[in-house]
């Protein structure tokens, strides 16, 4: 007879128990802490700053345009940016953050649409940060992890990928870029 070997015993299993894993790890900031150029919120933001956006679904799928005009201040120890969004169907919002230093690298930050304080960290040409958020989506709100990540490229433009999860899934993404505004 052939003896019923358990699903956990199989080799094919494992690995793709393994593989699931360590897809779920993600990327670890301190990966960029040599990287140039060195990004520095603070110094990014203090000033005008215009972005353009754009908002997806899990297929790829553009939902939604948007620009940002932001205002930046920071007095060497608490960064305020004042954004004022536009939608592509001409929607209007508007969020604040207040991010104090917390030292080199780490700052906190709360907004008046984010529940709670949110943990951040900059590294080399890294920013991330996550929190939930609440979007509405079809009439309802849905409130959604947001897993925020900003590269600063060598022309000075600083790209913005957001990863918007629910259940552990990315159901959406949000791509931003940023440029200051010369004075």
């Amino acid at each position: 007879m052939y003896k019923k070997i358990a699903a956990w015993q199989r080799p094919g299993y494992l690995l793709w128990l393994t593989l699931l894993l360590v897809g779920c790890a993600g990327v670890d900031i301190e990966d960029y802490a040599d990287s140039q150029p060195r990004l520095d919120i603070a110094d990014y933001f203090a000033g005008e700053t215009r972005a353009w956006g754009m908002v997806q679904d899990f297929r790829g799928e553009v939902q939604r345009r948007f620009t940002v005009d932001i205002d930046g201040s920071y007095d060497g120890q608490t960064l305020v940016l004042d954004e004022h969004f536009v939608f592509d169907d001409g929607e209007t919002d508007r969020r604040i953050w207040t991010f104090e230093r917390v030292d080199d690298n780490r700052w906190r930050g709360s907004a008046n649409d984010v529940e709670g304080s949110v943990d951040a960290e900059q590294r080399g040409h890294a920013f991330n940060m996550r929190y939930p958020l609440d979007i509405e989506v079809g009439g309802r709100e849905i409130t959604f992890q947001m897993d925020d990540w900003m590269y600063l490229q060598p022309d000075e433009r600083l790209i913005n990928r957001t990863a918007m999860r629910k259940f552990g899934m990315t159901l959406g993404e949000i791509t931003i870029v940023f440029e200051r505004v010369a004075d």
